[in-house]
């Protein structure tokens, strides 16, 4: 992979597995320095597997501990970057997780716990990015933007979910907060974007492609035929932080095989 974000120092929220581990290995990749974040002590194992497969690969970077539910802890691990690096680049905003149920019977702990993280934990970590891009401003020799952000988000900010109520909530307001924050702050050469997976193969969904019969099932929401990897993504977040994409701001970049097309149609057009 080009180096195309050489130097520039990145922060990967939920970066310890899945998503969040493979954006990061495609930002190192890259020439970025990445701060793999992860959110309690017994995830730092799996963090600390990750950033050694980066060293191994040649790139470099730290972990970083931080729930992004947490402002304090949020500002703790920008400030700590900040002095160990001197700044922040690119953010990318993956942290996030499920707690599903009927609504019906949804408990308010549930709802409040998947928006806390999904949502407010994007706001917490967008804002202190921001607030560093906005301190430094452009320095050409590191990118022709001031900083960039890619918000990780779900074919559910469109695709409604039954029985994944919070969940869907959550993606559809992160995509409200990228365009409306992009929007805000594209004058001051500020790039936020986000990517929106359709179905990728991570712990996350294990019961979804365990099994050929699973997979199979899966199949039929995805026209192209196959399940995503976390490389998939990653590659796209690489070209989002780039400035390939410099005239690119406020976009939803749908990364999912096509399952937004709503497959279901196909021999019904």
């Amino acid at each position: 992979m080009d180096k195309k974000l050489s130097g520039q120092v990145a922060i990967i929220t939920g970066a310890s597995s899945g998503i969040g581990a493979g954006v990061a290995k495609s930002l190192s990749a890259a020439g970025a320095i990445v701060v793999i974040n992860y959110p309690v002590p017994p995830v730092k194992d799996a963090a600390e597997a990750v950033l050694a497969e980066i060293k191994a690969a040649g790139g470099t970077g730290i972990t970083a501990i931080c729930d992004v539910s947490r402002e304090n802890e949020v500002q703790k691990m920008f400030a700590d970057t900040i002095q160990q690096f001197g700044t922040v680049d690119i953010l990318i905003n993956n942290a996030g997780l499920q707690k599903d149920a009927p609504f019906d019977e949804m408990t308010l702990e549930q709802w409040n716990f998947v928006l806390s993280v999904n949502l407010t934990g994007q706001f917490l970590c967008a804002r202190e990015a921001i607030r560093e891009f906005l301190r430094r401003g452009v320095d050409p020799k590191r990118s022709r933007a001031a900083g960039k952000i890619v918000h990780m988000s779900s074919v559910h900010e469109v695709i409604p979910w039954a029985g994944h109520a919070n969940y869907a909530a959550s993606k559809g307001g992160i995509m409200m907060l990228m365009k409306t924050i992009s929007q805000e702050f594209a004058h001051k050469k500020i790039r936020i974007n986000s990517i929106s997976p359709g179905a990728i193969q991570t712990p996350i969904n294990y019961r979804d492609w365990q099994t050929p019969e699973a997979l199979d099932k899966l199949m039929t929401l995805i026209p192209y035929k196959r399940i995503g990897t976390p490389d998939d993504i990653g590659r796209a977040a690489v070209w989002l932080c780039s400035d390939d994409s410099d005239y690119v701001n406020g976009i939803s970049l749908f990364v999912d095989g096509g399952m937004t097309l709503y497959p279901d149609f196909t021999e019904n057009g």
